[in-house]
């Protein structure tokens, strides 16, 4: 008889996520036949009750905005970085040796990022050992993108944010993981286009349609490489822009895609397989984009 377990990602909205999808792709390449994942729209205020009711079928859950901060005191622990980022995305549930369970938070967005990165052609093997990164948001996704630029060789990263009062969670970041963050308002930064040309890496974390004002900012020519978190529609007006004036572009799915196959190891314990989820993850990316 096939095992049964549960996971699910939780946010609001979250009818969008193309989580279901991997974690799906992923659990049918592995055979693991009675493992079920569901998307479910849960806010701040549902979510102690929703972790108050897990049980031990329960593998583990998918967060995504606003739950990656709500969740930090409801943990029973939590991974290194989750404390530096102040960030998570991943809540594992564990059995408890007297019948309790436990709760173990973690963030995979930072490989998520730093994978995507890598394999779109920045901070691999040869690159700059120090090359200039800009980061477009303030949120707890750039929250982790300064921790995932400081392990791709980028620790002191020049954040761009639109307003300078609500960039707390970056810059408690910074100091956290030593990252000395040069921050700029956005997206009026003078010398934007020649702060791009020189740019080796570039994560840009705002929602969709948000950077719309970046590309007539930018120059002919760019030579680094591009991270644009979001993925619908794509590609994004920043994407292409950046990818017609010859940088690489890592979109927004490819990321998804590492951190849900770090995300699927650690709730079943097993490698994810990556080739069957990027498979599923082309399929769909197909029909969205135009």
């Amino acid at each position: 008889m096939a095992e049964t377990r549960r996971a699910a990602v939780l946010g609001r909205p979250v009818g969008h996520s193309l989580s279901p999808l991997l974690h799906r792709a992923a659990y049918e390449a592995l055979g693991l036949h009675g493992w079920t994942y569901e998307a479910v729209e849960v806010d701040e205020q549902a979510l102690p009750g929703v972790l108050a009711g897990l049980d031990d079928g329960w593998a583990g859950l998918s967060l995504t905005m606003p739950l990656k901060q709500a969740v930090l005191p409801l943990l029973d622990e939590a991974e290194a970085t989750v404390h530096v980022t102040g960030a998570c995305n991943t809540v594992v549930v564990r059995a408890g040796g007297d019948g309790t369970r436990r709760l173990l938070g973690a963030n995979t967005d930072v490989d998520g990022i730093v994978r995507a990165v890598q394999e779109a052609g920045g901070g691999a093997a040869g690159a700059p050992a120090a090359p200039v990164a800009h980061l477009l948001g303030g949120g707890a996704t750039a929250a982790s993108a300064v921790l995932a630029l400081q392990r791709l060789g980028c620790p002191a990263p020049v954040v761009h944010v639109r307003d300078p009062a609500r960039a707390g969670a970056v810059l408690a970041a910074a100091a956290r993981c030593g990252s000395a963050v040069d921050l700029q308002p956005w997206p009026a930064t003078a010398g934007l286009d020649a702060a791009l040309a020189a740019a080796g890496v570039v994560v840009a974390t705002t929602p969709a349609g948000t950077t719309t004002a970046v590309p007539e900012a930018m120059p002919a020519a760019v030579t680094g490489t591009l991270l644009d978190v979001a993925y619908e529609p794509w590609p994004s007006a920043l994407a292409a822009r950046w990818s017609a004036a010859g940088g690489a572009v890592a979109p927004g799915s490819l990321m998804l895609l590492h951190q849900a196959a770090v995300q699927v190891r650690l709730m079943t314990g097993r490698e994810a397989p990556l080739s069957a989820m990027r498979v599923a993850l082309a399929r769909v990316r197909a029909e969205i984009t135009p």
